[in-house]
């Protein structure tokens, strides 16, 4: 590779002395409009596109502020709120460890396999295409073509999943031949959990099976669209396998660092290790009534990762409080925010707006209290956070406005700021990333990277 293309893939105090061409296009780097500044564009596929929230914050964000922060190869990155692996994938590809935090266990699972880079593609490839061999085997064998739509499925013993299980998950999320189909491949796949492979083949299922396979649409929020009476699955699934394979072959023999991805709650930092992060970039939660859980439960629950209510429950306890279906009697991160008018006036102006409108339905009932808990558990982060954290380390918080809350402005950014310089940070500045429109208010609302400094 040219330095040429080198330069504008990384900062040039990043430079990584091997070749990854099929990864990094030369191009001309263009103006980036409001509406095309959060998509992945086309030479960032590689790797992140393996399996990918709908509005992670974009790779060149990231790699904007690697430069923007002077960080080098022997800078340690962390994402706290790392969710799909956006920074930890970028870290990695720019020759610096990265340490991830993830409370959610399917998106903590995606980001440990995308910075996996260790496994040998054509065994993924090998392998992967003897379970499909064995999966069209059996459907063949019940009357099934996987790549051809059925006229009549009432004759057909389909497996489904336990009642307790299928009311975690949207109806109609998914329909019945595909599912069937869906758990034939995967209770094959099981039979080689011990192997390297797995991994990386169980993450190209949940890839497939959100965005192929079920009958799931993303708009922003994640809702279900007329369902489809069919959809191939096996070959779906290797179409997947074969793109991270492709991936892989990229950086075969390549030296990487190794990136840590942790499952825990971004509150309790115990397990970081005191002054060891030079920088922070993340984007966590925003205050809405957006579930964070819900974007990912199909395939956290038809894959194992979430069996039942109470390990649902136990998903939630882990995450900020950002909406009131994640709220639990016995929350107390508001503590930590007791003496910030601004925070008080806001949860006080949300509760006279209830009163107003008429809303008395039990959520509506909480939304100041989910308003003051996420700024607390934002609180109780910030707080926690400066121990690990060396002298002079850089943090960029990427948020955004938010009128969720029956049409109370929450200028998140601002006020994060305001709680971080309590905390002993130096609030660095606000940058615009994008302004977004409010479907309630029509208001363009402001989405900025907070940037602080803590200088210990």
């Amino acid at each position: 590779m040219s330095d040429k293309i080198l330069d504008m893939a990384i900062p040039t105090q990043l430079k990584i002395g091997f070749e990854v061409a099929d990864i990094v296009q030369e191009e001309k780097k263009p103006e980036r409009a409001n509406g095309r500044a959060n998509k992945l564009s086309p030479q960032d596929r590689a790797f992140h596109n393996w399996y990918r929230f709908v509005l992670s914050f974009p790779p060149h964000l990231v790699r904007d502020y690697f430069q923007k922060f002077g960080l080098t190869q022997k800078s340690i990155v962390l994402d706290p709120f790392c969710g799909t692996g956006t920074t930890l994938v970028e870290a990695k590809l720019a020759g610096m460890r990265a340490i991830g935090l993830e409370g959610n266990p399917f998106p903590h699972f995606a980001s440990s396999v995308k910075t996996d880079w260790s496994i040998d593609p054509n065994e993924l490839s090998i392998k992967s295409h003897r379970v499909a061999k064995q999966a069209l085997e059996i459907l063949r064998s019940q009357g099934i073509n996987d790549d051809l739509l059925l006229g009549d499925i009432k004759n057909l013993q389909l497996n489904t999943i336990p009642p307790e299980s299928e009311k975690l998950i949207l109806t109609n999320s998914i329909s019945p031949l595909p599912l069937h189909k869906t758990l034939v491949l995967f209770e094959i796949l099981k039979q080689y959990e011990s192997e390297p492979f797995y991994r990386h083949a169980l993450l190209a299922l949940g890839n497939a099976l959100v965005f192929k396979i079920s009958n799931l649409h993303f708009g922003p929020e994640v809702g279900v669209k007329k369902p489809k009476a069919d959809a191939p699955v096996v070959s779906n699934w290797l179409a997947e396998v074969e793109k991270i394979g492709k991936d892989l072959h990229t950086v075969a023999g390549k030296a990487f660092p190794k990136s840590q991805v942790l499952l825990t709650d971004a509150r309790e930092l115990d397990v970081l290790e005191s002054n060891s992060i030079d920088a922070v970039i993340t984007s966590p939660p925003y205050p809405n009534e957006k579930d964070y859980t819900r974007t990912t439960r199909l395939e956290s629950v038809l894959l194992g990762f979430i069996k039942n209510k109470e390990e649902l429950r136990e998903l939630k306890k882990r995450l900020v409080r950002s909406n009131t279906r994640g709220i639990y009697k016995d929350d107390d991160d508001d503590k930590w925010i007791s003496d910030f008018p601004e925070i008080q006036r806001i949860a006080a102006e949300i509760e006279r707006r209830r009163i107003e409108l008429g809303k008395d339905s039990g959520f509506e009932r909480m939304y100041p209290r989910a308003a003051k808990l996420y700024f607390g558990g934002m609180a109780k982060h910030l707080a926690d956070l400066r121990r690990v954290l060396r002298p002079g380390a850089q943090l960029a918080y990427v948020v955004g406005d938010q009128a969720s809350y029956l049409r109370v402005m929450i200028r998140t950014g601002q006020i994060l700021g305001d709680i971080a310089q309590k905390l002993g940070y130096e609030l660095t500045g606000i940058d615009l990333f994008r302004t977004r429109l409010a479907t309630a208010t029509k208001e363009q609302l402001r989405e900025e990277v907070v940037i602080l400094k803590w200088r210990g």
